[in-house]
């Protein structure tokens, strides 16, 4: 049975809730004191691996959007994507005002100094041109060609964003090793997945 683009859409509004609900409440319980020893860095941690757990989402609508009952799954694309930038941004919040208030010389020279921390930035600017582009008129007046052209930077971002948490994990290293392998599969898929499609198109 395909699920309908009016099923997918009922979907699309309770996934937006569930996305949406861990931030508030990640938000109320740094306000009561409730995250542990260390509040900014659980904090920052949650809304970082939210973020890159949302990015792997993302990229894994394309290859269920290939099974034929599961095709309409597309529509919830553009969605994931920006509430992955909703976390990065939160995550980047989080780290500039609460860890160190806005300190910009010293934000700078983390940047600069702390690989792990240059691979996070680099991985929010190149977000920036995708979560503008996320709409119809942005489509119409770039083009779909060159639109999609731009969108496929969240590969480099999910690379950059699973090694700047697998980095900045210090003990034990399984979980952002697990979401790295992912990533790889989900990049390996879509380059197969390119090159069929260009060897089965007619020349």
């Amino acid at each position: 049975m395909i699920l309908t683009i009016s099923q997918v859409k009922k979907i699309k509004k309770i996934t937006f809730i569930f996305i949406l609900f861990p931030s508030f409440y990640w938000g109320i319980n740094f306000y009561l004191g409730n995250m542990g020893v260390n509040p900014v860095e659980a904090i920052i941690r949650e809304f970082g691996e939210f973020s890159l757990i949302l990015i792997i989402v993302t990229l894994s609508i394309t290859p269920i959007s290939k099974i034929k009952s599961l095709k309409n799954f597309q529509i919830l694309r553009r969605m994931l994507g920006l509430f992955s930038f909703y976390y990065v941004c939160l995550h980047l919040i989080s780290y500039v005002f609460l860890d160190h208030f806005f300190n910009w010389e010293y934000i700078l020279k983390d940047i600069y100094k702390r690989p792990f921390i240059t691979l996070g930035f680099l991985s929010f600017v190149l977000l920036i041109p995708l979560a503008i582009t996320s709409n119809n008129k942005a489509v119409r007046k770039l083009k779909y060609k060159v639109w999609k052209n731009i969108h496929r930077i969240i590969y480099p971002v999910s690379i950059l964003g699973g090694f700047h948490y697998f980095l900045l994990t210090k003990s034990d290293k399984t979980e952002p090793l697990i979401y790295l392998i992912i990533i790889f599969f989900l990049l390996i898929f879509r380059i197969v997945y390119f090159f069929s499609k260009k060897l089965s198109s007619p020349k």
